[in-house]
């Protein structure tokens, strides 16, 4: 990782002390604009030192809310700026203009970040490397076997029974858990009865077999293995920040471990099983079909790359369709007349006695800008990394060396007023063309990521979603909770409700 030396005797006060430099964000960004023959160095950028990061973090309360420093930093630095996070030197990005001017040079083996602490378990342990954490030739291999049956969306609608099944589950969840409540519409927490679905989502299709996410009872081994998954990204957070000299002292780092642990040992007893039976199948030479069995099946991956794959896309493919669908929910709890407009278009596509499926979604333009409003205002990554390797790179007037750590502020770009008018308001008729005055950039909102290193679950996330949300409504009318209060969400490596979001469900 790039080391770019002292700052200049006249700056290291300002260093310490975390204020801005003044005017060095302005006329460096100027420069670019300009298009200026001598780039700037990366000494040059403005941001907080070592100890100004720490006193954001730490004395004023943002560890948990870094999503809302990108929004502070970029007011004080402009649209670029450095920064110190655990042993990290980052250079941020926080302007889609500059995004867009880093990503078209990111070559044909990006690297998102070093994922060390993924690397360190898998060292550790043995285990091999997966789609997040291979990077080069090997990576690319590997996506281009995994991106087939997911990437594109004729291979997602391949998925499409599978997911309506859960969704009726989840549906029969829903109704079981607002009968328990003394009103009989409350349902407490959706976002954990969500992520329950989410996860029992990814598993059977990356699986092809049910875990049981969504019964009254959860199998002891599947709440382990949720506990875990809980327990990896929490304790991923204090390994980042804390030296590592702490991890014999505290500990999250033997529950980080243990963490990951549990995660392979769940997944490799499910392939294992799934190959025992591919086996007897194939001897009775029955047909067999899905996405497990076509990994198996291909000889393009080894059995241990199978393991390291599924793990790394298991822990993936939670989040984002958990808390996405929670979010959006809540505030269609909070704006009736959207929620009735959504209904409307739901039941002019769908009759109510009918299940929707992928050919409905394709009209009903309003579902899914529902869904892109709601990642636009909480980007279920809210920050994402690449490091450069193969060369220096200009980026915002600045020159940087290779190895150097970019991260890409999502929540500060889709946030950004001058491409989303009152970015705070939950608008998702700014998404339909006719109510569009100009198309923002293409890189303000990008929450799945760009180019060969994007999400690879990408299309099995947003059919999830569409599905799940457009048979909710069509199913229930959503109230808030008369005595919830506002929720704003909390950045724990991913951007979750700081809350419970408690829900009035009621018939339509």
């Amino acid at each position: 990782m790039a080391r770019w030396g002292r700052f200049p005797g006249r700056l290291r006060g300002w260093r310490r002390a975390g204020v801005p430099w003044p005017g060095a964000a302005r006329r460096g960004w100027a420069g670019a604009a300009r298009g200026s023959s001598a780039p700037r160095r990366p000494e040059e950028l403005p941001g907080p030192g070592l100890l100004g990061s720490l006193y954001w973090l730490l004395a004023r309360g943002y560890l948990l809310h870094t999503h809302r420093l990108q929004i502070i930093f970029k007011k004080l630095y402009g649209p670029i700026w450095k920064s110190t996070f655990g042993p990290y030197n980052n250079v941020n990005i926080g302007s889609p203009e500059v995004l867009e001017q880093l990503l078209r040079q990111e070559g044909k083996y990006p690297i998102r970040s070093d994922m060390a602490l993924w690397k360190e378990h898998r060292d550790l342990r043995d285990l091999p490397y997966g789609p997040f954490t291979e990077d080069g030739e090997r990576w690319h291999r590997l996506r281009q076997v995994l991106n087939k049956r997911m990437l594109k969306p004729s291979e997602a609608v391949l998925y499409v029974d599978v997911i309506n099944e859960v969704v009726s589950d989840l549906m029969v969840h829903l109704e079981d858990e607002r009968k328990q409540s003394p009103s009989g519409v409350m349902i407490q927490d959706v976002a954990q009865i969500l992520y329950r679905f989410a996860l029992e989502g990814i598993s059977y299709i990356l699986f092809e077999t049910r875990i049981g996410c969504l019964q009254k009872q959860i199998p002891a081994e599947t709440q382990h293995f949720i506990d875990a998954i809980g327990d990896t990204l929490k304790n991923s957070v204090f390994a980042t920040v804390l030296p590592r000299c702490t991890r014999g002292l505290l500990p999250y780092w033997n529950r980080y471990l243990q963490g990951w642990d549990t995660i392979f040992a769940f997944g490799k007893k499910l392939i294992d099983q799934k190959m025992m039976m591919l086996e007897k199948c194939l001897n009775q030479g029955e047909e067999v079909s899905g996405y497990l069995t076509y990994l198996l099946s291909t000889g393009k991956l080894s059995h241990k790359e199978v393991y390291g794959s599924i793990a790394e896309l298991l822990l993936a493919g939670i989040d984002t369709t958990s808390n996405t669908l929670s979010w959006a929910m809540y505030h269609l709890a909070q704006d009736l007349k959207i929620q009735e407009a959504l209904y409307q278009e739901i039941t002019n596509v769908v009759p109510k006695d009918q299940i929707p499926n992928a050919k409905d979604i394709t009209k009903m333009p309003l579902l899914k800008a529902v869904i892109k409003e709601t990642l636009r205002l909480y980007p279920v990554v809210p920050t994402n990394a690449r490091m450069t390797t193969e060369k220096d790179v200009v980026v915002g007037g600045y020159k940087f060396p290779k190895d150097t750590l970019f991260v890409l502020a999502h929540y500060a770009l889709s946030h950004d007023e001058t491409y989303f008018p009152e970015p705070e308001r939950f608008l998702p008729l700014r998404w339909l063309r006719e109510q569009k005055e100009s198309a923002p950039h293409p890189f303000s909102s990008i929450p799945f990521g760009y180019g060969v290193r994007a999400c690879v679950g990408r299309r099995i996330a947003e059919l999830e979603m569409h599905l799940a949300l457009a048979r909710i409504i069509q199913t229930f009318s959503v109230r808030p909770d008369p005595n919830c209060e506002v929720v704003k969400p909390l950045a724990r490596i991913v951007l979750v409700p700081g809350k419970p979001i408690n829900l009035n469900v009621i018939d339509r």
